[in-house]
Parts: C-alpha cells; structure tokens; sequence
C-alpha cells in the first residue's frame, strides 16, 4: 500500500516580505530559499508518517530537476529518472507577515508528462493517488490525465485537492475527475466556489453527493469539516503562531492520507493532519510537515 502523487513537483522560490509591493514598486526580503514544493510538500508529509510515497510526474533535466531529485531521495521517495532537455518549472512564493503567501508560477518540465509514464505506475488495489486541480487546469497534462482516469482499477483510493485554479479547467474534465474521487480534500473557499454554495456545510453535502467516499474541508485556525457516511464532522484545529501558511493544505492532505492508510477513521486521520498543519505553519517554509514520532508526542501533550 503507498500513495502516488500527480501533483506537480516544482522548485519554490520562497521570499519573506512585510508587505507585498505597489505595482512598479521595490521592497526588501528578509528571508530567502530555494526548495522544491507542489507535490513534494505531499509526498514529504506522507512519507514522513511512514507511508511508501513515489511520484509519478515528470523531472526533466536541469538544476532545478536536481534539487528535486535530490530532495526526494533524502526523504526515501520514489521518483521517475531525469530526462530531457527542459527543466522543471519554478513558483515565486511571497509571503507577507501575516504568513499568507502568494504564488507567481512558471510552468517546466512537468508538463510534459506521458501518458506512457501513467500507465508504467501499476496501481494496485489498496494504494491511494493524489491528483491536482492545478493539473487539470494545464490543457496539456489535463489532455493525459484526464482519460487515463477513467482507466484507474477499483479498489485504488482517490484524492482530489482542486487548488485555487480548478476553475481554469474543462468542465468535463472536473467532472470525470470527481466522479473518480474518493476523497475530496479542499479549503473553504474552494468548497464554496466548486459547489457554487455561499454556506459551507451545505457546500459540503453537495460535494459529498458527487464523490465515493467523503470531503475535507480545510478552514484555517477552526480545523477543518469532515464530511463522511452522510454526516458532518467538525474536527477542532489548534492555536499556534502563525509564522508561513505555504504548504500547510498540503501537510494536512499528505498526513490526512497516511492516517487513513494507517488504519485511522476519517475523523482522528483530519485529527492528525490538523496537528501537522499547525506545527507546518509554525515554521518558514514549505515541506514543514512532521515526522510521525514527532506529531504523536506534540499530540499527547494536547490530548
């Protein structure tokens, strides 16, 4: 059992201002890296608690596909090899003090992706994949991804994280994809705009109504709203200080799926990601997610 990421890797360049410039403007960074991110702050999050983690998007070749080859191998994680002769692509990352970011993103290599690659996964029943709105929202891997969905065998778990521009994507396309999901894994405002709902519990019922198995809602410091077996759950989030919200989504929905890999209900799994999110968003940077021996001692001092 291990779960299969599409979710493009890309390098994050990461910058720390106090405030984002007026347009024409120049402000001063006072903190600055340079790390992969996208899929990898999944793929970190989920092996981190012990789950088989591979992605199966493509690399490329070039300095930026290095540093995720890299990466991913000091976090034991699968990959394809590096080839070709274009570079992975790269996210501007702004992140202002109040720990909210913003995203300038330049396409690479990963849109070259194969549907020969796909089928060369071999998902086996009991395995999860992780797939991205901001995938589908790129025409050239939607025009991959979304057939071969179809063909993905029962009895392989489906995660589906719309992103802020699953709306950039063919509406048959969202369709196919959600009638393949087993997990919907969203932010509140992707829950309210997805289901053209204001209210977000009956935003989430509506999209309960169109997946296989239930709905996470992220909503910031109130936790998040699992929606499951027909029922609404809220699962409480924790108060922490705020230092970078880059990659907190992406923590909760790795950790949230190992949890349910692990044998955890639905409930104490959004438990779990919870806590990983806030010890994420404590820190600068993305792939913040914790290790599993690390959450469960910050869980038991707050049990």
């Amino acid at each position: 059992m291990g779960l299969v990421v599409l979710d493009s890797v890309l390098v994050d360049l990461t910058l720390r201002v106090e405030e984002l410039p007026e347009r024409g403007g120049d402000v001063r960074s006072s903190w600055s890296s340079l790390s992969p991110g996208g899929g990898f702050n999944v793929l970190a999050a989920a092996s981190r608690q012990g789950m088989d983690a591979r992605y199966g998007g493509r690399l490329g070749r070039g300095p930026f596909a290095e540093l995720a080859r890299a990466s991913l191998d000091a976090e034991g994680i699968a990959h394809g090899p590096l080839e070709g002769d274009d570079d992975l692509g790269v996210c501007v990352v702004v992140v202002d003090a109040d720990g909210e970011r913003t995203f300038i993103t330049a396409p690479g290599a990963e849109l070259g992706l194969r549907a020969s690659s796909l089928t060369e996964l071999e998902l086996r029943s009991g395995d999860y994949l992780y797939l991205s709105g901001y995938n589908l929202a790129h025409p050239e891997l939607a025009a991959v991804i979304a057939p071969w969905v179809r063909t993905i065998p029962e009895g392989v778990v489906v995660a589906f994280d719309p992103g802020a521009r699953f709306s950039d994507a063919a509406p048959a396309v969202l369709d196919d994809v959600l009638e393949r999901t087993d997990w919907l894994l969203a932010s509140a405002s992707e829950c309210r705009a997805l289901a053209s709902e204001a209210e977000l519990q009956a935003a989430t019922r509506v999209l309960l109504e169109r997946v296989r198995a239930g709905v996470v809602v992220h909503d910031g410091p109130a936790g998040c709203l699992v929606g499951a077996d027909g029922e609404l759950t809220r699962v409480a989030g924790y108060d922490v200080t705020i230092v970078d919200t880059n990659g907190a989504g992406d923590a909760h929905n790795g950790v949230f799926l190992a949890g349910l890999a692990s044998g955890f209900e639905a409930r104490d799994a959004a438990r779990r990601a919870n806590a990983a999110a806030a010890i994420a968003i404590e820190s600068f940077g993305p792939a913040q997610a914790p290790t599993r021996e690390r959450l469960d001692a910050w869980l038991e001092v707050r049990s």
